[in-house]
């Protein structure tokens, strides 16, 4: 049996801070401060790290000199062990605010207080007795000094037969504290105390103390990776920070300065990247993305906020490094976890169960159209059940589960911790088998699930008159059940189940494209066409279809040259050359341009996204859902789809599907069905 113990959550963590400050103005801005930071607001989740960061801040608010509030981890406590031995120097010792405060007595206290949370840590010990405490040279009696003058770092409590026993206030002092005993125990004597024994010494004539020092943080990045249940996480983190220079001179009296090696941290930061590389677990994966924060190195972060920013993330194949960017990103975003979209990413299996962690922690999670299976619908199962699972609206449409898959969901669904809301299953071939699941799973769970989408499949009469019965049934919380349309004609795969024919507007067609084979192929030429003149008719090089699309429709075009396939209303403008003529570059359109060079997708002037074309590829597809207002472009490779880019929006009329056929180098033409 197991007992979770839950600390604060984002409200309760406001609530406090709030409180804590006297001013409002100050409270929101900890709050804002510590929100800009993953590494805090993760931490915040502990009561104990709110009351340091609220000291550290009031602290530095008092000395009002300008100082920037930390910003990582190692910056915090740092700034925590500074306020309580100036407090000590203060409030016991008699000292005046500009004492120096690293005084030997001091220096003496803090590196035997290190030196035991690091021997302790390393045997997993979180209280300590007075035998611990005489291997480190502590007698009894300081120790009760000890505890009385550093009472918010180190305490004295009585155990269970009254002994005297030993505890750091919370474990990340105590992992701080054992980083910096490591540390300090190599800038004044040369020693690794994460090497072997044999290794310990630092050899003068073989190795340079940057090698040394390199040597030390691969060693504790290794015993980190090493154990288990991660014990040393916060520990790792905490050494690499101390690192850099800036720190060291926050602890300047205590830590020797030393020259500020930047090939060191370059050599430590890429050696944390290729072990990022190995397909570690996400826990670890993500630790490992903390420690590049606490060396300041952001350079992956920035390649895919680069590939976020022009749209080309989905097309690329990511590393492990790349895809824990990604997910300290997303972890990261208030925005991103209100609506997870998985196609902003990748539209892929394999990239839904890279990002899990994600979609546990969002509230509403996009996951339409993005070829999943049966082992998704495992996965997400297992995660419906999680209690600490944030997810309240699930949308799986289109997306070839077939019932089979339904099953593996319902294991979920029907779990007392699953508080599901919305569920979204349209178009995913579901025949009354898969309903019946479903409305068994409803009768085990009734309790949360409010509205299910089953149209665009074939539950046939009695998988609807099963949903139906519980839709009645009052003791149910569902009130919205959608079945329509259905029937045996949307059981086709993939999305060209709602394919639809095209029909060019021959009175829209610009003079100078061809139109052959029955109209269903456009070429740019340079003779004039004798078409008539009509007020419809483009003076740019593009055309609409007679046809408007109200509902769910797919297509496929080939094409040539360079090509814009788009949709439009039909009110765009037809003469002149200006913006508001061109599909893509007003309001009134949407337009994905083919070149040899790659894909590029515009709307209202805006380049949305531009994807490089990796392979030869002739033929895109286009699937439009009006209603939801969604359209998605993808690139058609070996009869398979893949995602280029989604449109969300709100159509406010019929949407007219048009092309445009431009090249000045080569025949540009493009056909379709």
């Amino acid at each position: 049996m197991m007992t979770e113990i839950r600390g604060f959550t984002d409200p309760q963590k406001d609530e406090y801070f709030t409180k804590r400050f006297r001013y409002k103005k100050q409270a929101r801005m900890v709050i804002s401060h510590v929100k800009k930071s993953r590494s805090l607001h993760i931490m915040c989740h502990i009561p104990i790290f709110c009351w340091i960061t609220a000291t550290v801040v009031e602290d530095m608010l008092n000395k009002k000199d300008g100082e920037d509030l930390p910003k990582s981890l190692t910056e915090m406590y740092i700034h925590f062990l500074v306020v309580q031995t100036k407090l000590k120097v203060i409030k016991y010792n008699g000292g005046a605010e500009t004492d120096s405060i690293w005084s030997p007595e001091n220096q003496k206290m803090i590196e035997s207080l290190g030196k035991l949370a690091y021997e302790q840590l390393m045997k997993r010990n979180l209280i300590f007795y007075e035998s611990d405490l005489a291997e480190c040279g502590i007698d009894i009696r300081a120790a009760s000094v000890c505890s009385g003058v550093f009472t918010q770092i180190f305490r004295e409590e009585r155990g269970l037969y009254q002994d005297k026993v030993f505890c750091f206030v919370h474990l990340s002092v105590q992992e701080f504290l054992a980083a910096l005993h490591v540390h300090l125990a190599f800038i004044k004597s040369g020693v690794n105390l994460l090497a072997k024994d044999e290794t310990k010494s630092k050899d003068l004539e073989k190795q340079s103390h940057a090698s040394s020092e390199t040597d030390i943080y691969q060693s504790a990045v290794d015993m980190a990776l090493e154990s288990s249940d991660g014990h040393l996480d916060l520990f790792l983190r905490f050494l690499l920070g101390l690192s850099l220079e800036t720190n060291k001179r926050c602890l300047r009296g205590l830590v020797t300065q030393t020259e500020e090696n930047l090939a060191t941290n370059k050599d430590t930061a890429q050696y944390i990247k290729e072990k990022m590389n190995n397909h570690l677990c996400i826990e670890k994966s993500i630790n490992l993305f903390h420690c590049l924060n606490e060396l300041n190195d952001q350079s992956l972060v920035e390649e895919i906020q680069q590939s976020l920013q022009t749209g080309s993330l989905s097309a690329q194949q990511l590393s492990p490094a790349q895809w824990s960017a990604l997910h300290f990103i997303l972890l990261s975003s208030e925005k991103d976890l209100e609506t997870f979209d998985l196609k902003k990413y990748s539209a892929s299996e394999e990239a839904l169960l890279r990002l899990l962690p994600v979609v546990k922690a969002s509230r509403k999670a996009v996951l339409s159209g993005c070829n999943l299976s049966e082992r998704s619908c495992e996965a997400l199962s297992s995660l419906l059940s999680s209690t600490t699972s944030s997810l309240r609206d699930l949308d799986l449409s289109n997306n070839d589960l077939e019932d089979s898959g339904v099953k593996l969901l319902c294991s979920g669904l029907m779990s007392p911790d699953c508080e599901l809301e919305i569920l979204r299953l349209s178009g995913c071939l579901i025949t009354e088998e898969g309903c019946a699941a479903l409305a068994s799973a409803l009768t085990n769970n009734p309790s949360h699930l409010k509205e299910l989408d089953l149209s665009y499949n074939n539950p046939g009469d009695s998988g609807k008159e099963s949903l139906a019965a519980i839709l009645k049934n009052p003791s149910f919380k569902l009130d919205s059940i959608s079945m329509e349309p259905a029937g045996d004609k949307w059981m086709t795969p993939g999305l060209r189940k709602y394919f639809c024919p095209l029909t060019v507007d021959k009175n829209t067609v610009n003079k100078f494209l061809k139109l052959s084979d029955k109209n269903k192929k456009v070429t740019a030429v340079a003779e004039e066409q004798p078409y008539p003149d009509h007020p419809d008719r483009f003076d740019l090089c593009q055309l609409l279809c007679t046809d408007g699309l109200t509902g769910r429709c797919y297509w496929e075009v080939e094409w040539s040259g360079k090509v814009y396939v788009s949709l439009s209303y039909r009110g765009i403008m037809r003469k002149g050359e200006s913006d508001d003529a061109w599909f893509g570059f007003n309001n009134n359109s949407w337009g994905l341009i083919c070149s040899d060079d790659g894909y590029t997708v515009w709307h209202d002037s805006e380049k949305k996204a531009f994807i490089p074309l990796a392979s030869a590829s002739g033929r895109v597809a286009v699937y439009v859902d009006c209603p939801v207002g969604t359209l998605s472009f993808y690139k058609v490779s070996s009869e398979t789809l893949v995602h280029l880019y989604t449109f969300n929006t709100k159509f406010t009329e019929p949407l007219y599907p048009g092309f445009v056929c431009r090249s000045r180098s080569r025949e540009s033409w493009c056909s379709f069905e």
